[in-house]
């Protein structure tokens, strides 16, 4: 099995962690880990393994410096 590294969705892109899961279970426990840390998650069923994506939730854009002037 080749798993795709990133996949879309509804125009956004989630990132594979890597793990193939061998239970739903096992594959939400690594969700509800990833979505504490404030990321979105999906899970896919994907032949005999269950596989976690994520994508980094924007909450807050942070600027760095003075702001220019105009």
């Amino acid at each position: 099995m080749h798993p795709k590294i990133a996949r879309f969705e509804d125009g956004h892109k989630f990132m594979w962690n890597g793990a193939c899961y061998e239970t739903r279970e096992a594959a939400q426990a690594a969700r509800t880990e990833y979505e504490a840390n404030g990321f979105e998650t999906r899970c896919i069923a994907e032949e005999d393994t269950f596989l976690v994506y994520s994508r980094r939730v924007v909450t807050e854009i942070v600027l760095e410096g003075d702001a220019p002037i105009g």
